[in-house]
């Protein structure tokens, strides 16, 4: 990756800040057994998709159960960092470099997550929810939301995204991608984002600019 200055970071947070995807995906793959939808790869197929578009799939008078039983989930939940995120978002912070969380998940599970973790809103600038975009990933709303709240021209930004539609939500806003390889393979990723890391220990900020060794 080349030096990045003068830039805003927009991070994707589920498989790219914590370690939660695979969480997420024994919910829903069961879920979707449970009622009978989406076949084997829904829990996949849904990644980066906002509440109200996956309810869409399961029959109306079962929908608040399975929000309840979602927010039981979460609030019961660990959100592990990712290696390296931490000491990130503090060296962008310590650089004057703009950041902001732009997530498909909703104000309440976002509640859990800043219980467990408090330090996270003194590194990040701006959150971006699902409640507050009317169009899920691939959709690049919120992306261009996130680079408007940072004051900034998506095509100043840098989005961090590990999930298909979230690349391809990046991509279309005009910024330039990150890749994190974490919920998918360097090989599924390959040719989506202009760059694909493993890690952000490979990330370090040096004299206001953003680079990778």
């Amino acid at each position: 990756m080349k030096s990045m200055k003068n830039i805003g970071v927009l991070f994707d947070l589920d498989g790219v800040l914590v370690d939660s995807e695979g969480e997420y995906s024994k919910f829903w793959g069961a879920t979707g057994r449970k009622f009978n939808v989406g076949g084997e790869t829904f829990a996949n197929d849904i990644k980066g998709t906002t509440l109200g578009e996956i309810l869409q799939n399961f029959p109306e008078s079962e929908r608040d159960g399975i929000v309840a039983a979602l927010h039981k989930f979460e609030d019961e939940m660990e959100y592990p960092y990712f290696p390296g995120v931490l000491d990130f978002l503090k060296a962008l912070k310590a650089n004057g470099i703009p950041s902001a969380i732009v997530t498909s998940s909703d104000d309440t599970k976002m509640s859990f997550l800043f219980r467990r973790h408090p330090e996270l809103l003194d590194y990040i600038q701006e959150v971006i929810t699902g409640s507050m975009v009317k169009h899920s990933k691939p959709d690049p709303e919120g992306y261009l939301l996130g680079a408007s709240k940072l004051g900034l021209a998506p095509e100043d930004c840098y989005v961090f995204e590990d999930s298909m539609q979230g690349v391809e939500a990046g991509r279309r806003s005009g910024a330039t991608v990150v890749a994190v390889a974490t919920t998918n393979s360097r090989e599924r990723l390959a040719g989506k984002g202009k760059y694909i890391i493993d890690s952000f220990l490979q990330l370090s900020v040096k004299d206001g600019e953003v680079v990778v060794s």
